[in-house]
């Protein structure tokens, strides 16, 4: 019987200077980062939580505060070394919000944007140019291959709603879907590492448009760290609308603006900016200070805090985002 590791895996973020950042870290001289992780100690480790808190520490220094389980992933073949020999491995992940702070000097462990790893879920200036260019024509073409013409329509199907191709509107939580299509088509670097370098799927008849999906489709991270990332800003801006998750990225007092382009960041769209703010004074998110900021570089804004006795008067006290029409062609 083929021994089973069990680890535990972070996704540890936060959004600064309206930029969504995760921490990653680098072991020996591997090309790839990895999310913040190590074993489960059955017999020291209490609680699965304690446990990627210690790691979480051990690896970057830093401290979580807010922290809550994602999903438990265990594909076979996730962790390499079981096509010779080695532990099936199966990953506890976590899912944690943190304000960024410097890290310690020597520190294996960096912060890094996001949508190095996700480039097309970002939206904020537009639909990304690397959609068209890239993505759409090789999904076509990927389409295409199906087995049979049923298989093929079931293919265009998929890419069509996750993508919000013809008509469809772009769902911004099927961040896992997407990164799942591409995968499946051979287009992130992922998929070629796990063929051997011969660009091999769980389809094998993909057809891949791009000769080095690794640059063009954003940068990947070790194992299947990117999948783990995709399931986690998925339930980020799921979470967006019915919890004041957004308030654990900010600071005890900011600005209704700072607010909104941290609600931006996550969600990566922008957002009018008066009914962005009717949403956070209907659902009582808020409530002022009564001191203003003068770091606007213009006329002083007031100064806000997360009003928590919210958390008593609504079961789902979120953000409420607009649903995200603009589909991609």
């Amino acid at each position: 019987m083929r021994a089973l590791e069990v680890g535990l895996t972070a996704v540890i973020a936060a959004v600064t200077d309206e930029a969504p950042r995760v921490l990653v870290a680098r072991r020996g001289r591997a090309a790839e980062a990895w999310l913040p992780s190590g074993p489960l100690d059955a017999a020291s480790d209490r609680t699965l939580e304690l446990a990627v808190r210690h790691w979480a520490r051990e690896e970057t220094g830093v401290e979580l505060g807010y922290v809550e389980q994602l999903y438990t992933f265990g594909n076979r073949y996730r962790d390499p070394r079981e096509r010779s020999g080695g532990p099936r491995s199966v990953s506890i992940t976590y899912l944690a919000l943190v304000r960024e702070t410097p890290l310690d000097a020597g520190s294996a462990a960096e912060w890094r944007g996001w949508y190095e790893y996700l480039p097309w879920e970002d939206w904020r200036r537009g639909r990304p140019v690397l959609l068209a260019g890239t993505i759409v024509p090789a999904l076509e073409r990927w389409s295409r291959g199906g087995a049979d013409r049923a298989a093929a329509a079931r293919r265009r199907e998929r890419a069509e709603i996750g993508f919000g191709l013809r008509g469809a509107p772009w769902d911004p939580e099927r961040v896992l879907d997407r990164y799942e299509l591409l995968y499946e088509a051979g287009l992130v670097a992922e998929a070629w590492r796990a063929g051997g370098g011969r660009g091999e799927t769980a389809a094998e008849e993909a057809v891949s448009a791009v000769e080095d999906p690794g640059v063009r489709l954003g940068e990947a991270l070790a194992l299947d760290h990117r999948r783990i990332l995709a399931s986690a800003l998925g339930r980020l801006r799921g979470k967006l609308r019915y919890r004041p998750v957004v308030f654990e990225l900010l600071p005890p007092t900011f600005t209704l603006l700072a607010l909104q382009r941290c609600v931006e960041a996550l969600a990566g769209q922008r957002l009018h900016k008066q009914n962005f703010r009717r949403l956070v004074e209907t659902a009582g998110l808020v409530e002022g200070t009564g001191r203003l900021s003068r770091a606007t570089g213009g006329r002083p804004a007031e100064l806000f805090r997360f009003r928590r006795s919210v958390l008593r008067e609504r079961p789902a006290p979120g953000v409420g985002l607009p649903r995200f029409r603009r589909a991609a062609r």
